[in-house]
């Protein structure tokens, strides 16, 4: 097998922590099973920014269109929430995500048997969830112009505006289509089409990709705000949910937390295929840079090494290592080992980071 690229961007608070995690468990695969990654690493985010006055590089940015899969762990920090808009921290990754065009975001969110008791909603509520939200992520709201606060007569105006062309539409739900094709065959399509002209649109366009070419596909609609009602209602009805950029953002947050942490959630951030036949791929941990916690060797890894599943799965076309790393989290859960974030009433054994992904690692030998 030929060596599988891939660009670490470690980031910002606990982000170097967790993905040192990572790299145990991509050593693993080279040495136990042969599967050679070529591992380069730079700098995103507020680090990148102290190194070299922006948030991201062309350089690193270069390298990141160049490589089979980036996989960055968080950016952020308080230290720098007073610089300019243009050059904060979270302007790095977006500008990883327009100029690599990564449309398609995948949030899955699933409840790990062990951690059923971890969600606020009811255990048989959330048992066996196993959900994907697949999230517009290159235009709507955050990216449409006009944009930015105004004078007018006496008081600011902030405006931003919502804006979808059909193609746009069309791209993220042929993603989505794709992916309930693998899983059960259900999509339920969310969106505002009752107040919001793109709403409309959007309900349209996927109806229409839906006839012309996922006629097998059971597909529903569902205004987003009675979606997120649902979410927490029967959250077990839905399979696959495709939706915009900001109903995307607010809902998979929501669905995140039915699984009882966000260190536990990975995410994937796909564009069209290169020409090797991958898609432009980026992976990421649902969670922040938690610098409250950082350097304390007590952050949760398992998004991170989550994500790197995901990598493996989406950009390496090796869906069974994806499932033994998953199996090896589901193992070590099971077997009661716990970071702070995981520790509840039921007890466990207290574990740090560095601890946490050498139980990982010692797991994917035994699964």
């Amino acid at each position: 097998m030929p060596n599988l690229s891939l660009l670490i961007l470690p980031g910002d608070g606990i982000g170097p922590e967790v993905m040192t995690e990572v790299r145990k468990v991509i050593d693993w695969f080279g040495d136990r099973r042969g599967i050679a990654f070529d591992v380069s690493e730079g700098l995103v985010g507020g680090c990148a920014y102290d190194a070299h006055g922006t948030p991201l590089t062309d350089a690193t940015m270069a390298q990141a269109q160049a490589v089979d899969a980036v996989l960055l762990g968080a950016v952020g920090g308080p230290q720098y929430d007073d610089l300019d808009f243009s050059v904060k921290p979270e302007r790095g990754l977006l500008r990883l995500r327009k100029e690599m065009d990564l449309f398609a975001n995948l949030r899955p969110a699933q409840c790990f048997d062990a951690l059923a008791d971890f969600s606020s909603l009811k255990k048989d509520v959330v048992a066996g969830l196993d959900i994907m939200i697949v999230r517009e992520l290159t235009s709507g709201v955050y990216f449409g112009e006009p944009r930015g606060i105004i004078k007018e007569g006496n008081e600011r105006v902030g405006i931003n505006t919502q804006r979808y062309t059909e193609s746009e539409i069309a791209r993220v739900a042929r993603a989505a289509f794709d992916l309930a094709r693998k899983r059960s065959g259900r999509l339920c399509s969310m969106e505002k089409a009752n107040v919001m002209e793109s709403g409309v649109l959007w309900r349209q366009v996927v109806q229409e990709v839906h006839d012309a070419d996922y006629p097998d596909i059971e597909l529903s609609h569902m205004y987003a705000d009675n979606g997120a009602m649902q979410l927490v209602r029967r959250p077990k009805q839905f399979d696959v949910i495709v939706t915009d950029n900001l109903f995307g953002d607010i809902l998979s947050d929501c669905a995140a937390m039915l699984t009882g942490s966000l260190g536990m959630l990975p995410s994937a951030s796909l564009g069209a295929p290169m020409a090797n036949g991958r898609p432009k791929a980026l992976y990421e941990p649902v969670h922040g840079s938690a610098p409250d916690i950082a350097g304390q060797g007590i952050a949760n890894p398992i998004a991170c090494i989550l994500s790197f599943a995901m990598a493996l799965r989406y950009s390496f076309d090796l869906g069974a290592e994806a499932a033994r790393v998953e199996a090896a989290v589901q193992k070590v859960l099971a077997d009661g080992l716990r970071t702070a974030d995981l520790m509840g009433p039921e007890g466990g054994t207290p574990i740090s980071t560095s601890r946490m992904g050498d139980a990982i690692v010692a797991a994917l030998g035994a699964v």
